[in-house]
């Protein structure tokens, strides 16, 4: 497999500024020190502020210019005002990857009213106000690159899971409307769906039994084995860079062929 470092790098995309959401653990922060490695300016934004400015210093460590946001996406105003912090410090936003996300398991009949809400806010809710928020930069600027995080849920149905894979699905769509109405203002915008992605919410999710241990989940996928952070970073940075203009409103699955 490549490393997500040698796709992109030295490419025209380069230092420009990036932000990604949930950009502290699992597939964000591999999204972070992708787009670090490969020079561009890396706003981590997180709800977790210790997490993002570790991942932050991480990134700075290793020769990059980043820069943590502590960041609830559920709240609009919050949302702006770490965008404004990241135009202060790197300039308007021309790349918004979508990695913040939350995660539910409940019978669809015991599913709450609230749990709902929570599950909505964070994955659907959240992506509208990142991308509103930013877009504007991308619309004056002529150029933009945004890819959602979605989920392979959302795509073949998970039982138990109702709320998340809705909001999920309702993601990919989001991505296809705004692919078709920012095409000709130079934005493209993309759904990445992982799954089988070794991270810390699949481990939290194994470990209350409400996904199956690395090995039986391994047997389920035809490349025989789970995916990493690195595998999403990878397909991001393609599509971020200049030689990704013409994909947009794609949904690019990244699960080792387990949904096709």
């Amino acid at each position: 497999m490549s490393s997500p470092n040698d796709i992109g790098a030295g490419s025209a995309g380069a230092g420009r500024v990036a932000v990604v959401t949930g950009g502290a653990s699992g597939m964000g922060s591999a999204i972070c020190r992708a787009f670090a490695d490969n020079g561009y300016r890396t706003a981590v934004l997180d709800i977790d502020a210790g997490a993002a400015r570790e991942v932050a210093d991480e990134l700075r460590d290793r020769g990059g210019a980043a820069l943590a946001c502590p960041v609830d996406v559920t709240d609009r105003a919050a949302v702006e005002a770490a965008l404004a912090k990241v135009r202060a410090e790197f300039g308007p936003v021309e790349i918004l990857v979508t990695s913040a996300g939350a995660v539910g398991f409940s019978p669809f009949t015991q599913i709450s009213i609230e749990e709902w809400n929570r599950i909505v806010d964070v994955n659907l809710t959240g992506t509208f106000h990142c991308v509103q928020a930013a877009i504007g930069d991308m619309i004056a600027g002529g150029f933009g690159r945004i890819v959602t995080i979605s989920s392979s849920s959302a795509q073949r149905g998970s039982p138990g899971m109702v709320h998340y894979t809705a909001s999920k699905g309702a993601v990919v769509a989001m991505t296809k409307g705004l692919a078709r109405e920012y095409a000709s203002s130079g934005i493209t915008v993309n759904t990445i769906p992982p799954s089988g992605i070794d991270t810390p919410m699949q481990r939290g999710a194994q470990q209350t039994g409400n996904l199956p241990d690395d090995a039986t989940m391994a047997k389920a996928i035809p490349v025989g084995h789970l995916g990493t952070g690195d595998d999403i970073a990878a397909a991001c940075v393609f599509l971020c860079s200049d030689q990704a203009g013409y994909i947009t409103g794609q949904v690019l699955g990244v699960n080792g062929g387990s949904v096709i």
